[in-house]
């Protein structure tokens, strides 16, 4: 398979068996009309969320920003500046643990670590790995948010327009776009992220914000 399809396949939503795992998971938003969400994993970071939240300004777009407790105690000046340009936060743990292959207890403790810095009722796995049991423990006190377009902004082989042609073949009414405001994921994220809020408002796509926090 030509590295380009592979990572296209990659951006599909997740298998269906894994939907049907984590039914009251948030995969995408029941929309009849030409709206998308933005969120943006691993943050923040400095210079890069900084980046991420200037071109968000610039467009008059609010998104949901999945920080990691470890750069939220970091970087407690971003973290305030998300809060206060009106963007959602939610809680992606504190150091990124891989869920299936953590411990439950463990795993547990580094989220509530996290949701101590975080305080938000939103959740996202990191990797979007959960096991079953995990899942049905996490529902109880989150909202469980996945998503239906992966950019794979992270991933070294993955170019601008590979970033970018993912939105652009993927995205429809009610879409959960996942970038990633991270180091390794900059200078993908950064410039895809540009020309996909151009795409997306040229096709008459707006930009929607999750409800609560």
């Amino acid at each position: 398979m030509r590295l380009d399809k592979y990572i296209l396949l990659r951006a599909v939503s997740p298998p269906l068996v894994y939907k049907l795992m984590m039914p009251n998971a948030l995969w995408r938003v029941k929309e009849t009309k030409k709206v998308v969400y933005l969120t943006f994993d691993d943050g923040p970071i400095p210079d890069i969320t900084e980046k991420v939240l200037d071109i968000l300004l610039e467009h008059q777009i609010k998104a949901a920003f999945f920080c990691l407790g470890k750069n939220v105690e970091a970087n407690p000046h971003l973290f305030k500046r998300l809060i206060e340009q009106g963007h959602l936060v939610g809680n992606h743990s504190y150091s990124h643990p891989d869920g299936w292959n953590t411990s439950n207890v463990n795993y547990y403790q580094d989220i509530e670590k996290s949701q101590k810095l975080i305080h938000s009722k939103f959740f996202r796995p990191p990797y979007g790995k959960l096991s079953l049991t995990q899942y049905l423990y996490l529902k109880k006190k989150y909202k469980i948010v996945m998503w239906d377009v992966l950019t794979c902004d992270y991933d070294s082989n993955a170019t601008v327009d590979f970033c970018f042609e993912a939105v652009k073949r993927k995205a429809k009414n009610g879409s959960i776009i996942v970038f990633h405001d991270s180091i390794k994921a900059a200078p993908q994220m950064l410039p895809s992220l540009v020309k996909s809020i151009e795409w997306l408002k040229s096709e008459g796509y707006s930009f929607g914000q999750f409800t609560g926090g």
